[in-house]
């Protein structure tokens, strides 16, 4: 009995996804939980797997289609199973015999013609004109010039029928068109071509309209500020290694920057709000959302319950989504319910951005590159120092200018000193 392949439930507020590939081919054989078909939705792709054991006895949805949660994708048939053959086509009926030609009739002779009169005589032919060729350092006309150059010409290879052998612009067209050289050029490597139209994945889509949402929708404004890596730094170097051997995983930059984060949220609760309707909800819990960068677009998976998880649970959650997200592995659930977002250019390099809000959030940090900079000390001497530029974007309808900059500082405070995280100072 052949099973139906079903596209299964995407999560909350997705209804529609598109096929991406298949891994099986009609006829192949399928284990119990072996992925089937990929999909893509406007957040995550999705590994539809087999339900049940046998052959993939029909493709219905071939890569590219758009379907509905609940569509049939394809057949499972029993083990061994043949997939279906394909109807025979009627016999063609047989061709009608070609009509027998007619026998010729009979046509009465011609008269005959007289006979014609002797060509004239074929003149000769005026002697072709020797062609001429410049001399090395002929000068040549700024229009003759520029043509051969654009087509990487040898004007001494021209045969010139100017006045007094100058080469003319005709002859140098002449010579593009028929010349010895046309079968060389022909063979130069093509670039292929100009343009090249691309479909838009549903994530691009999504992503498009959502930063577009929140141009539109929310009254943003950013605020920037820098803080001094030195002392972050330096805790690294100190305890990396007993870190890494203990707990298994690299102690980041990024598990400071959010605990410094969900330090200046608590004191300043407006940033980790958001606007339903006529009503601003404050969150009481710190769902922090880390941007990642993936070959198919920007995603933001979510590191639950920031405020009640050590460094080390916090790094090896970011490595872990981080590894997800690049294998396309997330699901619905990673990407959903943050409150703060927080996103790294410096890996990019990135000296200094305005990031875009992360909807319907209020908030967004952005981390930059590292860089010695000459840093002024309190006592007026000048020392080099590695710095980072911060910047906050937020919601002014929510975050007023005297709490996003207050914010600001809070983690620059809590960076250059992050022994206050560890008395919330």
């Amino acid at each position: 009995m052949a099973t139906e392949i079903k596209v299964p439930t995407l999560g909350e507020s997705v209804s529609e996804a598109t096929v991406a590939k298949w891994f099986k081919k009609v006829g192949d054989s399928i284990a119990v939980d072996e992925p089937l078909v990929e999909l893509e939705t406007d957040k995550v792709t999705v590994e539809v797997r087999a339900d049940t054991a046998g052959t993939l006895g029909e493709i219905i949805a071939d890569a590219g289609a758009e379907v509905a949660v609940g569509a049939v994708l394809g057949m499972i048939g029993a083990a061994g199973a043949a997939a279906p053959a394909k109807k025979a086509e009627a016999p063609k009926a047989a061709a009608a015999p070609a009509p027998q030609a007619e026998a010729p009739k009979a046509v009465a002779p011609a008269p005959a013609a007289k006979p014609a009169a002797p060509p004239p005589p074929p003149k000769a032919a005026a002697p072709a004109a020797a062609a001429v060729s410049l001399p090395s350092d002929y000068p040549l006309a700024p229009s003759v010039r520029h043509l051969v150059d654009e087509h990487g010409l040898d004007p001494k290879k021209i045969p010139a029928s100017g006045k007094s052998g100058r080469l003319t612009k005709a002859d140098v067209l002449t010579y593009i068109a028929t010349g010895p050289d046309r079968a060389v050029r022909a063979t130069v490597p093509d670039r292929g071509p100009r343009e090249e139209r691309v479909k838009m994945t549903r994530l691009r889509k999504r992503i498009s309209e959502r930063l577009k949402e929140a141009q539109n929708t929310a009254a943003m404004l950013t605020t920037f500020n820098e803080a001094d890596m030195s002392a972050v730094m330096a805790l690294r170097t100190r305890h990396k290694d007993a870190f890494e051997k203990k707990h298994g995983v690299k102690m980041g930059f990024m598990s400071f920057f959010v605990k410094a984060c969900v330090n200046a949220l608590k004191e300043l609760p407006g940033v980790n709000a958001e606007i339903q309707g006529d009503e601003l909800v404050y969150k009481n819990y710190y769902d922090i959302g880390v941007a990642v960068g993936t070959p198919q677009g920007l995603v933001v998976p979510v590191v639950r319950d920031c405020d009640v998880k050590s460094y080390a649970e916090i790094e090896a959650e970011i490595s872990g989504l981080g590894r997800k997200a690049k294998d396309g592995k997330l699901a619905i659930e990673d990407m959903t319910g943050g409150t703060f977002t927080i996103t790294n250019g410096g890996i990019y390099g990135s000296m200094m951005s305005t990031p875009i809000l992360n909807t319907p959030q209020s908030g967004i940090l952005g981390m930059h590159n590292i860089k010695q900079r000459a840093v002024v000390q309190d006592d007026g001497s000048i020392v080099a120092r590695p710095m980072m530029y911060l910047a906050l974007s937020y919601d002014h309808r929510i975050v007023d200018g005297r709490e996003a900059v207050t914010f600001l500082v809070r983690v620059k405070e809590a960076i250059e000193d992050p022994s206050r995280l560890l008395v919330e100072a």
